[in-house]
């Protein structure tokens, strides 16, 4: 009997991950990441329903405390970004250097397993032309989370199984229902688990940074209002400037060293290519060639036509021209290329020139 490390949350799909490769088998194991204190599926709570799935199914569950290295990848990785102006993305920095690559090191080193599982919807394949380990969209496009798991190396993705990429959420639903689990029902984490812990993104950073107001100003240097502090604040945010004018302005950059917020119109929030570093490859190796893509650049937003150029000093960073501009390129969230539904690569936005 293979024996497998599922990660557990506590959720309706971490659930259903482990009792269809119980049922298909496999030896479960169920893994559970202390990240932090308090409400929250990842936390008191999620560990709670975790350790009941577990029983329910006659399996084993481990506790790993993972609160230091939470913090220190995590939350000092997120106030360190927000308090100079970019709009981090945790969760792929979370998959790879909290989640997965720790999982992996526990069951070696403390169960003997090399194959770990998890409840996200992506499928893994293996091709063996190019001997690589392709990850793809999974099934549910409304579900789908390639976008998160575009920084995982290949060696992680060797040893990982993902038995909903295959299925969609209505379908994983059913199969709680039917395979009798508590978290059947249990209503669906937030994107983002410190916003769920914390109630908000702003209740989370004014924790850690404190309020530092300036001048929101136009792309003149023209005072229009006054900003509560530029962590507060995202490329592309409409909503909450207080500010009266003609038309609706957007935020289009920082001033760092003025402590300004700068708004503009909305043709202003466009770009038409964005550089791109700390590039993952997954699917294909790097390539040293312009190569036609198709990219996401928000984990909420449609793949849109561009052009990947290589850019020199190596291959973890790349330009993107873009087919049509694009509203609202963040720095600090992930620029994720596909081919079709596979993921080719991926890589953080840097800040605009």
């Amino acid at each position: 009997m293979e024996k497998i490390v599922v990660g557990l949350s506590g959720g309706v799909d971490s659930s259903v991950a482990a009792a269809t490769l119980h049922d298909q088998g496999y030896e479960v194991v169920g893994l559970t990441l202390w990240l932090m204190k308090g409400k929250g599926q990842c936390c008191s709570e999620g560990m709670v329903d975790a350790a009941r799935l577990c029983e329910e199914l006659g399996i084993a569950h481990h506790i790993v405390d993972s609160r230091d290295l939470f913090q220190r990848e995590i939350v000092d990785y997120l106030v360190a970004g927000y308090g100079q102006g970019i709009t981090p993305l945790p969760c792929s920095q979370c998959n790879r250097a909290v989640k997965f690559a720790p999982m992996l090191a526990y069951a070696r080193q403390v169960l003997g397993c090399d194959r770990i599982a998890t409840g996200h919807y992506a499928r893994l394949t293996h091709n063996p032309a190019t001997d690589r380990y392709e990850l793809r969209r999974a099934v549910d496009g409304s579900k789908d989370q390639s976008y998160f798991l575009y920084d995982l190396p290949q060696e992680i993705l060797a040893t990982c199984h993902f038995p909903l990429g295959d299925q969609t959420k209505v379908e994983t639903r059913r199969l709680a229902t039917q395979m009798g689990l508590h978290t059947a029902a249990k209503p669906d984490s937030q994107d983002l688990c410190l916003i769920e812990h914390h109630g908000s993104m702003q209740g989370f950073l004014d924790r850690y940074l404190a309020p530092t107001p300036g001048d929101i100003v136009d792309g003149s240097g023209r005072v229009l209002g006054q900003h509560t502090g530029i962590h507060h604040y995202t490329i592309g945010q409409r909503k909450g400037l207080g500010i009266a004018a003609a038309e609706p302005l957007y935020v289009v950059g920082f001033d760092i060293g003025r402590n300004q917020v700068i708004v503009a119109d909305r043709s202003a929030a466009h770009w038409s290519d964005c550089t791109v570093q700390q590039v993952n490859w997954v699917s294909i190796p790097a390539v040293d060639a312009p190569l036609a893509v198709s990219v996401q650049i928000r984990y909420r937003s449609d793949a849109v036509g561009a052009t990947l150029i290589p850019l020199t000093g190596g291959a973890d960073r790349v330009k993107l021209v873009f087919d049509q501009p694009q509203f609202g390129v963040t720095p600090g969230q992930a620029a994720v290329w596909y081919d079709g539904d596979r993921v080719l690569g991926g890589g953080l936005i840097e800040a605009h020139p």
